[in-house]
């Protein structure tokens, strides 16, 4: 199937003028995500409390963040976008000025974290169901690119915003920080359509049970308590049973025989997870073998860094121009050469990594760009919010998998074993391997992209 022709924009939004606003929302959206990360500390001091009980500043934000994007997603197949922005941005604004006002009271911070996360995960599903909804299949590549770049860097410079504002002024002032997006709410309001209500309804009982077991499912890859697991497994369950048998259900079953879409959703995560393992545990690697302080740390980190905004735009370019199979293809192989140089000369200079990681950012960009153009072209006009709110959500897991996993991986004698000649260091082998064991996560997901969209063509129609 060509799914580059199967669907048409609406010409409501004027697409030129909307991209510096959506890429505005975007950031403060996912800046969120890790600006706290470096105040912790300080919160923890204030309050007297135990790393597991200040871990929820971080853990109540994305577990509501994570499942609010389906939920979102769901909505924007129902409600007007324009509707469903203006109710995510107060809540956003209301929950971050809520914090930044009671920020010496514990629950209430938490509380505050939580409204946050509800509010953001608007922006982060939404944004994504206006890219296939407003903008032609030969432009969505650079948009997601686009999109890419500013998560990448709005992760990135988070902790470095957080550190700043916390260490020179106080913790709580971070809670104004996504008070500034409001700055697009004028331009959106007057800009996009306030659409009728589309047919159909809100499955409260469904997206409870959906949202409570994916909430379990975040906090057992959290916190490895198995309770959690249990009360995920259960929801999940019912909410299975749930879709099958009410008539206008969550998410209609015939989405998840969506062949395309569900194996495209597993061939990113995959991918994706492989990419958060490689981020989660070359810290450590730079520290343990290569005996690098936090500085020099950094500076290995920093040309990736950068790189991946320039990528991600390069990327969506090229998917417009050439197709978002080539651009995946391409990007599945810069990050498998990347892995492969880091395994074969893990211990022989920090600058190896230095220039490898700059190809496996770049590499995880074409792969986040062009999936999720062969993703959203699956999707039907219905089906477009709920589709992009899962992959999302895919993604989202996967990550908290890959990081989890690899931190469990370093922890297992069997990875400290001399496999490779070129590696001669104790204290690189058990990195090697799981970098070794990070590529064939490579080649798995690629064998994946393909049985999804091995047919689709190469250049864009």
């Amino acid at each position: 199937m060509d799914y580059d022709k199967q669907q048409q924009p609406s010409p409501a939004l004027d697409v030129k003028k909307s991209v510096p606003w959506l890429i505005w929302l975007i950031f403060f959206s996912v800046l969120n995500e890790t600006v706290f990360n470096v105040a912790t500390p300080g919160i923890a001091r204030q309050f007297a409390l135990q790393p597991s009980a200040i871990s929820m500043v971080l853990t109540g934000f994305s577990v509501v963040f994570g499942v609010g994007s389906v939920v979102y997603g769901r909505l924007a197949d129902i409600y007007s976008l324009r509707r469903l922005i203006l109710i995510g941005l107060s809540i956003y604004s209301g929950g971050s000025l809520f914090g930044f006002a009671a920020h010496e009271w514990y629950p209430a911070v938490i509380a505050a974290r939580v409204v946050q996360g509800a509010g953001a995960s608007s922006m982060a599903g939404i944004i994504m169901v206006m890219v296939v909804r407003y903008f032609a299949p030969k432009d969505r590549g650079k948009m997601f690119g686009i999109i890419g770049s500013t998560v990448a860097f709005s992760e990135g410079i988070g902790p470095v915003v957080g550190g700043f504002v916390a260490g020179r002024y106080h913790w709580s002032l971070l809670f104004l920080i996504p008070v500034l997006s409001l700055a697009a709410l004028p331009y959106l309001l007057r800009r996009l359509p306030n659409e009728p209500r589309k047919p159909g309804k809100l499955d409260i009982p469904g997206a409870l049970a959906l949202a409570g077991g994916l909430a379990c499912l975040i906090l057992f890859l959290t916190y490895l308590k198995w309770i959690w697991l249990l009360l995920s497994a259960a929801l999940l369950a019912v909410f299975a049973l749930h879709i099958v048998r009410t008539e206008e259900p969550f998410i209609e079953p015939r989405l998840l025989r969506n062949r395309p879409f569900v194996v495209g959703m597993l061939a990113g995560s995959v991918m994706l997870a492989a990419g958060m393992g490689l981020i989660f545990m070359m810290p450590l690697m730079l520290s343990h073998v290569h005996h690098l302080a936090a500085d020099g740390i950094g500076w290995v980190l920093f040309p990736g860094s950068i790189g991946v905004i320039a990528f991600g735009v390069i990327g969506g370019n090229l998917a417009d121009r050439k197709g978002n199979t080539l651009v995946f293809y391409s990007g599945a192989g810069l990050f498998l050469s990347s892995l492969l140089i880091m395994a074969l000369f893990a211990d022989l200079t920090p600058w190896v990594p230095a220039g490898a990681l700059l190809l496996s950012y770049s590499g995880i960009s074409f792969v986040k760009t062009s999936l999720s153009g062969s993703v959203s072209m699956t999707l039907g006009e219905q089906e477009a919010g709920i589709g992009m709110g899962l992959l999302s959500l895919a993604c989202f897991f996967a990550e908290t998998v890959g990081a989890a996993l690899a931190g469990k991986l370093l922890e297992q004698s069997a990875l400290a074993l001399p496999l490779l000649p070129t590696v001669r260091s104790d204290a690189a082998f058990p990195y090697s391997n799981l970098l070794l064991l990070l590529s064939v996560l490579i080649v798995v997901g690629s064998w994946l992209y393909a049985k999804a969209f091995g047919n689709n063509k190469l250049h864009a129609q």
